[in-house]
């Protein structure tokens, strides 16, 4: 399963790359496509192997990174034209999460609302958010991309919270969710790749 998983990881990152390298041009849009993509996939992971192997997967990726950073084989996941190492932080919190928690639905929770509600924001801020940006830190912010974590985020928090039988309620669910929007905007330079899940399993505790 270990060596699927890693096959699956690979085969979308050189099919988002060819496609990227076929248009001339990469852009934070293909970013984001591995972000939600990869992310997504990454949360399934402790049903599919232990988090031991997590944890292995989480410091080959982060290897990954760094060389393509230095080698930059993989453009289309550097592509972003402000100054972050999101992607760093989104490899090591994908590890530093198994040390938080060993329940499988918290850390599917952690890892959404990094891949998914953090990936449709910029996603739909960069689409449609030109007109309402604001500045936080030197970086650039949009209240549509804000509105669509939120949303996002509740709509993971409530899933989760119903299948994996947390037992929370929906008043902390939705508070949980203002804060996780909240950390979103102060997170520059892709700190909230780390800082998101990682408060997102404490709040679960």
């Amino acid at each position: 399963m270990l060596i699927i998983i890693i096959g699956i990881v690979f085969l979308f990152l050189i099919i988002n790359e060819f496609y990227s390298r076929k248009k001339n041009k990469t852009n934070e849009l293909d970013r984001k496509i591995v972000h939600l993509g990869v992310g997504s996939f990454v949360a399934f992971w402790p049903f599919l192997i232990d988090y031991n192997q997590i944890r292995l997967l989480s410091l080959a990726f982060l290897l990954v990174i760094l060389l393509s950073k230095k080698l930059n084989f993989f453009q289309s996941i550097h592509a972003v034209e402000r100054p972050t190492i999101g992607e760093i932080f989104f490899a090591l919190s994908v590890g530093l999460i198994t040390y938080l928690t060993k329940n499988n639905f918290v850390y599917m929770a952690a890892v959404l609302q990094m891949s998914l509600a953090d990936g449709l924001a910029a996603v739909f801020g960069v689409s449609f958010g030109r007109n309402n940006r604001y500045k936080i830190f030197g970086q650039f912010k949009s209240l549509i991309g804000t509105a669509v974590f939120l949303v996002v985020s509740i709509l993971i928090l409530t899933i989760i919270n119903y299948y994996g039988a947390l037992n929370l309620s929906n008043i902390y669910l939705i508070i949980l969710a203002v804060f996780l929007a909240s950390i979103e905007n102060l997170g520059v330079y892709g700190s909230d790749n780390l800082i998101i899940p990682v408060m997102t399993v404490l709040f679960f505790k």
